[in-house]
């Protein structure tokens, strides 16, 4: 429970910094400055802890993965969404990103055959309520 709590905070307060930063930014070189030092921190963080040799041992569908979810999530997820962080008020648009549970949901039972279940479904249309008052 601490660190899903830990990750609300952060990923509560990372929007308010973002929009600060995107003032005087486009989206794209946001991105990439986001994006190098979070490599730069995750490579001192590996040499650091003594892992750095583990990342010879990951498997080429592991990394397949990774690299297409961070294609999908990291690059064009986070353009696309400091692109409406530039444009939006970010009590807005957060919550409205915020959504992609609906998505994770449905692909969930599609590709991974997990169970529809009455909370799921309950839980998708107050999600689905929480967009339509936000927007």
């Amino acid at each position: 429970f601490v660190l899903l709590l830990l990750t609300a905070i952060f990923w509560g307060f990372s929007p308010i910094l973002e929009k600060m930063g995107l003032e005087n930014t486009s989206p794209l070189i946001a991105l990439s400055v986001r994006s190098f030092g979070v490599a730069i921190i995750l490579l001192f963080t590996l040499a650091f802890t003594g892992r750095f040799r583990q990342l010879a041992h990951v498997g080429g569908k592991t990394i397949a993965i990774f690299v297409a979810s961070g294609m999908l999530a990291g690059l064009l997820g986070m353009w696309t969404y400091f692109g409406a962080l530039k444009a939006g008020a970010t009590s807005k648009v957060v919550p409205i990103a915020a959504c992609y549970p609906l998505i994770t949901a449905f692909l969930s039972i599609l590709i991974l055959k997990e169970n529809v279940t009455l909370i799921r479904i309950l839980g998708t249309l107050l999600i689905i309520s929480g967009i339509w008052l936000v927007k």
